[in-house]
């Protein structure tokens, strides 16, 4: 396993390993996370791209055996007041491809993460991950990461009132 920079040819890979990554959150949450065509891979690494573009972000992919199996998107992102915290370094998205999980690829791809916002004096380093996605959890916890926020979601059904609405 090699982790290192993306390049412009790995492009097109990180798009197709992003769209399954858009899947499998709304897939878990329909209503919580974006449908998958709404983000596809051409649109996301063109985001991602700019961003990295400003400088404050960057991706590095994990290869074995000469394929592009992972990746990670990770970036400094300005103090808060609406989160109430500083300067910080966020691990906006990390992939594995299915059939290379549980082989260490998502550790290594955290810890290049962690060791590029290390380099720019970052100290504070920030995740999201999903309710249910206890591998992502196990994953960073064991990167050293804890808990320290939840997210929580109220809808309103349509013509169902809520107790507020009483």
């Amino acid at each position: 396993m090699t982790i290192r920079p993306v390049t412009a040819n790995d492009w097109p890979r990180i798009g197709e390993l992003a769209e399954r990554l858009v899947s499998l959150h709304h897939a878990l949450s329909p209503t919580r996370f974006i449908s998958p065509g709404t983000l596809p891979g051409d649109l996301y690494t063109s985001r991602v791209s700019a961003e990295i573009a400003r400088g404050n972000a960057t991706v590095y992919v994990a290869d074995r055996d000469r394929q592009t199996v992972g990746f990670v998107y990770v970036g400094v992102e300005p103090e808060s007041w609406k989160e109430l915290r500083d300067v910080a370094g966020y691990i906006h998205d990390l992939f594995v491809d299915e059939a290379h999980r549980h082989a260490g690829i998502g550790g290594a791809l955290a810890a290049a993460a962690v060791e590029w916002l290390e380099a720019r004096g970052i100290v504070r380093i920030m995740l999201w991950t999903a309710a249910q996605n206890v591998d992502a959890q196990r994953l960073f916890q064991r990167a050293g990461f804890r808990p320290t926020m939840m997210e929580m979601m109220r809808e309103q059904i349509k013509g169902v009132p809520s107790r507020l609405d009483c």
